[in-house]
């Protein structure tokens, strides 16, 4: 997966489109992630217990990795994410201006 933790990214689709954030979590197998207030959805909650009241709560939701572009830290525009490998390390590389990433 190209994306990682801490990464800014760019929303390019979905209600959230034009939005920015940062990664809080990456899930590689269902090719998601999730950035925080970004996605939001309300669910509507029965009463369990005298701690846990019935209510509508706000829940994030993940978003898959086509409707994201990573911002990049160097020229700051939306790209794509490139490799390159250089003395045996595999190093993550800006589209638009060729900077590691």
């Amino acid at each position: 997966m190209k994306f990682r933790k801490g990464d800014e990214v760019k929303i390019t689709g979905g209600k959230d489109k034009g939005k920015t954030g940062k990664i809080e979590k990456v899930f590689p197998k269902l090719h998601r992630v999730l950035v925080p207030a970004i996605n939001m959805y309300k669910k509507h909650v029965k009463p369990r217990d005298p701690r846990r009241p019935a209510g509508i709560i706000d829940i994030v939701r993940p978003l898959p990795v086509g409707s994201i572009a990573l911002i990049c830290p160097k020229c700051k525009k939306p790209t794509r994410i490139g490799f390159l490998i250089t003395d045996g390390k595999k190093v993550r590389i800006c589209r638009k201006c060729e900077q590691k990433v």
